[in-house]
């Protein structure tokens, strides 16, 4: 007797709906296509043509805070709860956090002013604050956007450790990426001004990849990058010596500009963005 006579079989889940196949090393290809059409659907939806991207450590805290842990430390030291070198490092490690929160109180004040001034144009036109979605600068530059009364985009990116999203992105414009290149691709393609603050090895990251497509003309745009806080970045690495050993090109030293005043900043941004974007009446993409 046939066990299967007169029954159904349940109907087998297509291709992109089985878990197992789309997560696997055969679908890259696919899941890559989809971090590239996700976002772009997403912000043709929601008008998003033009962002002015804000980068810089995610270890950056506001002042607010950084106040409260030096104290925390003091206090610390006082109470003689810790050993000597124990008292000695974090006291070391909350100073430098107050020092390193005044950028991220920069990056704050900066993206309030540069939406304020946005918000000041069309709607189709406007120029929205771009950051990496996650804590320190990132979550500074969202915020002072979110604090102007305008519209944020945060490109996140999952990773084992340190990367939450902060709350201050537009929730329609929140994203989250698994593929670093796709990302810094969103990065640039909607971006007409770049601001980078003090970071680490990811900011230095994204920093050159933007250089170098700029650089090579492999994006259209032509726009200096901004690096906020000369005593950082001229320290940590000085671009000049790469010209004097003939590594680039004279020319190469117009790619960025130092600055290190919010209106500064702001009035050099305002300048890029008006200059190369507004002159005509349909801003396009690369």
């Amino acid at each position: 007797m046939d066990p299967f006579k007169g029954s159904k079989r349940p109907t087998p889940p297509k291709a992109y709906l089985n878990r197992e196949f789309m997560l696997s090393p055969q679908a890259r290809t696919l899941r890559v296509m989809a971090e590239m059409m996700e976002p772009h659907l997403r912000f043709k939806k929601n008008g998003v043509r033009n962002t002015v991207v804000m980068f810089g450590s995610a270890r950056t805290l506001p002042r607010e805070k950084a106040e409260a842990e030096l104290a925390a430390a003091k206090e610390a030291v006082r109470l003689g709860v810790c050993d000597g070198n124990e008292c000695a490092a974090r006291l070391r490690v909350a100073e430098l956090a107050l020092r390193s929160s005044a950028y991220y109180e920069a990056c704050r004040e900066l993206a309030a002013e540069m939406t304020h001034w946005s918000m000041g144009l069309p709607e189709w036109q406007r120029f929205l604050i771009c950051s990496g979605g996650g804590p320190g600068i990132m979550e500074a530059a969202n915020r002072g956007a979110h604090e102007a009364g305008g519209r944020s985009v945060g490109l996140g990116i999952s990773l084992p450790f340190e990367q939450s999203h902060n709350p201050f992105i537009t929730e329609e414009l929140n994203l989250e990426f698994h593929y670093f290149f796709v990302r810094k691709y969103w990065f640039l393609y909607l971006a007409k001004a770049l601001v980078a603050f003090p970071g680490g090895f990811g900011t230095f990251d994204e920093l050159f990849e933007m250089l170098t497509l700029i650089q090579t003309g492999k994006t259209k745009k032509k726009f200096p990058i901004l690096l906020f806080g000369s005593p950082f970045w001229k320290h940590v690495m000085d671009l000049e010596v790469m010209q004097q050993w003939g590594m680039v090109s004279p020319e190469d030293r117009d790619l960025y500009v130092h600055v290190d005043s919010v209106k500064e900043a702001r009035d050099l941004l305002v300048s890029i963005i008006t200059e190369k974007y507004l002159a005509d009446s349909d801003p396009g993409h690369d």
